[in-house]
């Protein structure tokens, strides 16, 4: 299903809550990273899904920064959105932030990038619908992506070249 109109960043803009439970914790009482991650990819995946309506799934996590540790009892907010689309596949910025629920105490924990493939009914690579970003902060995102998506493809090249050249 193509939509050549495309979408806003805020239009497929996705945000949930979770409350930092014990079982989501180590014996420190700070949250697994797997954990987070599971959220991270969860939520991206639906942010990817609402830019795109259909099915997608998840090709790479890009990066993925922990920055401050989550404590038990601490609530954990997801936000994610669409930064950038190529043709069928695109990527997706994450933030969790903790917030000390006493206090209000906010402090950004991790962010993260991934990158989602959206598929047709055959489970196919299909054309994503454009990214059209209004804000200068989803223009900065934006522009940030673009540079991602070219080093990566840089990388990737590269790293093919060195194979081939070691096969000599």
């Amino acid at each position: 299903m193509e939509n050549k109109q495309g979408k806003t960043p805020q239009e497929s803009a996705v945000e949930t809550r979770y409350l930092l439970m014990p079982q989501h914790a180590n014996p420190k009482g700070t949250a697994f990273g797997g954990v987070i991650m599971s959220w991270i990819d969860m939520i991206a995946g639906l942010a990817a899904q609402r830019h795109t309506g259909c099915d997608v799934v998840t090709a790479g996590i890009d990066s993925l920064s922990f920055k401050e540790p989550i404590r038990i009892g601490e609530h954990v907010t997801l936000r994610a959105s669409v930064n950038y689309v190529s043709r069928s596949s695109m990527e997706v910025g994450v933030q969790v932030t903790r917030e000390n629920p006493y206090n209000g105490q906010k402090t950004i924990a991790t962010t993260a990038h991934l990158t989602f493939v959206a598929l047709d009914e055959n489970k196919k690579p299909t054309p994503a619908p454009p990214i059209l970003p209004q804000t200068p902060d989803e223009k900065k995102r934006y522009r940030n992506a673009e540079l991602r998506v070219k080093s990566r493809k840089e990388l990737l090249k590269k790293m093919q070249q060195n194979e081939t050249e070691k096969k000599d």
